[in-house]
């Protein structure tokens, strides 16, 4: 009788274990998906702080991983006779658009201030663009040609696609992952992040096929209409844009569109924001 009260008690107290680390796991996983407290009311776009999960995953890690995998596009694309020379006339026009964007990325991420800048051109029929983080950039010849985008929509692209850097949501999404599938027997480790980070990184993550939520477009696109807003970028051509990109598609959403929000709903988001960064464009201007 004493040995079976002894087995009861040790499964109560098993049990009574696992549902604290459930409680704890839950705990942590929403703690961290609370974005980080964003700056005081600011003149423009509000889309609240960066998501808590990227803390799980060292930013100079994801970085580091980021331009070895840029190098390794870039050498592919030379290799083919596929990549823009410097003197190439729209190798000239996406640097000089980027030169005019990133003195207003600082606000946003101050990691940016360190960035080691590049921007480049593929030739490839993709309609297609990204930035990497740690501002690698790069446009392939399709999107340019194809839509025949003006610099005040390539500025568009330019700007949302740094914004995908700027809100680190890359390493958001990696950092999302090591929390739900680790777990709370973590939980010692992630005070002082511990192995966690290098953990994900070694996932071998492929950052240039990394696939973002809508929240994650929906951001990119109000902080790009921003940046370009505050370049001198006129915030009107984001409509254009994807009245482009929805002609272009012709029933089939290309791979720059594939797995974001629907243009009808971009351009809705764009015109509600318009009022707060036309201001902006106007200044911008004058100066």
């Amino acid at each position: 009788m004493e040995h079976s009260c002894n087995e009861t008690k040790n499964e109560r107290s098993n049990m009574a274990m696992t549902w604290r680390w459930h409680f704890v796991s839950v705990l942590l996983v929403a703690t961290l998906a609370m974005p980080s407290v964003a700056v005081a009311q600011r003149e423009g776009v509000d889309v609240g702080g960066n998501s808590g999960f990227a803390r799980l995953v060292p930013a100079d890690e994801i970085e580091t991983s980021a331009a070895k995998q840029y190098s390794d596009i870039l050498t592919q694309a030379a290799s083919q006779k596929a990549l823009g020379s410097a003197d190439n006339a729209q190798v000239i026009r996406l640097r000089r658009i980027a030169q005019r964007l990133i003195p207003f990325t600082n606000e946003w991420n101050p990691r940016a201030r360190t960035w080691k800048w590049e921007v480049n051109l593929i030739g490839s029929k993709q309609i297609n663009a990204f930035c990497m983080p740690g501002g690698k950039i790069a446009f392939y010849t399709g999107i340019l040609e194809q839509l025949q985008l003006t610099d005040d929509e390539v500025a568009q692209i330019m700007g949302h696609e740094i914004a995908h850097a700027l809100r680190e949501h890359a390493r958001a999404r990696m950092g999302k992952s090591a929390a739900t599938s680790m777990g709370a027997g973590l939980l010692s480790q992630l005070l002082g992040l511990g192995d966690v980070g290098r953990t994900v990184t070694n996932y071998g993550v492929q950052l240039l096929n990394m696939t973002f939520s809508r929240s994650d477009e929906s951001e990119a696109d109000l902080v790009g209409l921003e940046l370009a807003a505050r370049a001198g970028y006129d915030p009107r051509a984001g409509i254009t844009l994807w009245q482009k990109m929805a002609a272009g598609s012709q029933g089939a959403p290309p791979q720059w569109l594939s797995t974001h929000p629907a243009g009808n709903t971009r351009i809705a988001d764009i015109e509600r924001n318009l009022p707060r960064v036309l201001p902006i464009y106007e200044r911008a201007r004058k100066d």
